[in-house]
């Protein structure tokens, strides 16, 4: 299975996948005139302060709540074994990859959400659902309800893999190795906590992102901020590692194979787009449900989580990572640290932070991959449902939540490489009708933030 996966994946991720990928990302960028980057502090202001226009606006929940909401999905394991992961199989130049498809990303993620507000719909239950499946069908006609069948029939099944399965697995890992707590009585005790939260419905899910994951980001960036500080010396050439191998293979050395350019791109696009889902429609599944008086505004805080998720959590990760030299998948053949090259993900990045903090370092790690990976179980599962409602209806809603909860155990037992493969797939599958989908619709995303920033009273308020 692993193999077939792997092989799979090299197609998936080969070239016209990310020409694909960043394609869409840079053509949006130049048709918003590159509003990720002259917006981007007004993008923070709507985040995080009160807009008291948005009150009496149409929605489920708050612009700020739907932002963890969808930080919950995104600031996971991701950021921490996925970017282990991805340096440790594509090299330091892994990062330079996740920084350019974070920041072309930022363009995609605006588009997304600005289209989930504009083409959201109420279901039986009241609430509003969205997502690209909507956008593609109401924006592109029913000719195209085929790609958007395809978009939610994978996001679906994504969800029970890239946003359970691999959480779970990573949680179990790590339980194992710092608290000595076999695999499935971790898989067991996530599917009680589950079980009990994501049947309270979005606005539970909404309330327990709201308090979960800003304290739980704070304390891991703080961590890493601390280590780059003892190791204040090793950030610049840090830094020279990241831009040399972005460009250049990294040497064979002992028993570590070396790596290629090709790698480093593959594995820092692919984990990249793991942990800030630019591109891969997620945002919009929660974006239709927040309250706003304009579609662009809702769509200006979804931005922001790319550049919170990829320019600062995932870069603190993989600076930890190398300026420790626990990026060396030889175990320091190469860097000159020793250590265990059995260590995988999230153990990798549990270890480099007790390197330079001891004990305490590796249980943050410990405590910020349990917590930040129940909370990406939980976004998730509000993402499978939506794509399920859209296939499905309301009526079997039920059966996939004991369907997902069931895949939260598995992953405790699963094999790592298997997980992460079939997660890499999964990204590619619902990645791809999306971006078509945002490329045929570009002529309306740009005639709506037009009309949003042409505004006399907007203008005021910025």
């Amino acid at each position: 299975m692993l193999e077939i996966l792997r092989e799979i994946n090299a197609i998936l991720w080969g070239p016209p996948s990310l020409i694909l990928l960043a394609g869409t990302g840079l053509f949006l960028t130049l048709q918003l005139k590159g509003m990720q980057f002259s917006k981007l502090g007004y993008a923070f202001k709507l985040a995080f302060t009160k807009d008291k226009s948005d009150d009496d606006a149409e929605g489920d929940v708050s612009n700020f709540k739907t932002l963890m909401t969808s930080l919950a999905g995104m600031i996971g394991n991701g950021n921490i074994a996925g970017v282990a992961t991805a340096i440790t199989l594509g090299g330091p130049g892994a990062l330079f990859w996740m920084w350019l498809v974070g920041l072309l990303g930022m363009a995609t993620k605006y588009s997304e959400a600005l289209l989930a507000q504009m083409y959201r719909v109420k279901n039986k239950n009241g609430e509003y659902s969205s997502g690209p499946m909507y956008y593609i069908e109401k924006g592109l006609g029913s000719k195209f309800k085929w790609l958007a069948v395809l978009f939610a029939f994978f996001a679906a099944f994504a969800a029970l893999g890239i946003g359970n399965g691999v959480q779970s697995n990573t949680i179990a890992d790590v339980m194992e190795n710092s608290f000595n707590v076999t695999g499935w009585v971790t898989g067991v005790i996530l599917v009680i906590l589950v079980g009990l939260i994501v049947f309270g419905g979005i606005k539970r899910i909404s309330n327990v992102a709201g308090v979960f994951v800003p304290v739980m980001a704070v304390l891991y960036i703080v961590s890493a901020l601390l280590i780059l500080a003892l190791n204040y010396d090793q950030i610049i050439p840090a830094f020279g590692l990241i831009f040399k191998h972005a460009f250049t293979p990294v040497s064979a050395a002992g028993g570590f194979s070396g790596i290629v350019v090709m790698q480093a791109m593959q594995h820092g696009v692919s984990k990249g787009i793991f942990s800030n889902e630019a591109g891969l429609g997620t945002v919009a599944l929660i974006a239709g449900n927040a309250r706003t008086t304009h579609p662009a505004k809702q769509a200006l805080v979804a931005m922001t989580s790319t550049f919170i998720v990829t320019i600062v959590v995932c870069t603190m990760t993989g600076l930890v990572l190398i300026v420790t030299g626990f990026w060396d998948a030889s175990g320091g053949l190469i860097s000159g640290v020793s250590h265990n090259p059995n260590l995988e993900a999230g153990a990798l990045t549990s270890a480099a932070f007790g390197s330079s903090l001891g004990a305490i370092g590796e249980y943050i790690v410990s405590i910020s991959v349990v917590f930040f990976g129940f909370s990406t179980i939980i976004a998730w599962y509000v993402y499978g449902i939506k794509c399920f409602e859209y296939l499905f209806g309301l009526k079997y809603i039920a059966a996939y939540g004991v369907i997902y909860i069931t895949a939260t155990f598995l992953g405790t037992v699963a094999d790592l490489s298997t997980v992460w493969a079939f997660a890499d797939t999964a990204n590619a599958l619902m990645m791809i009708p999306n971006l078509v989908g945002l490329l045929f619709l570009y002529k309306v995303i740009k005639a709506e933030t037009q009309e949003f920033f042409a505004n006399p009273v907007q203008k005021m308020n910025m």
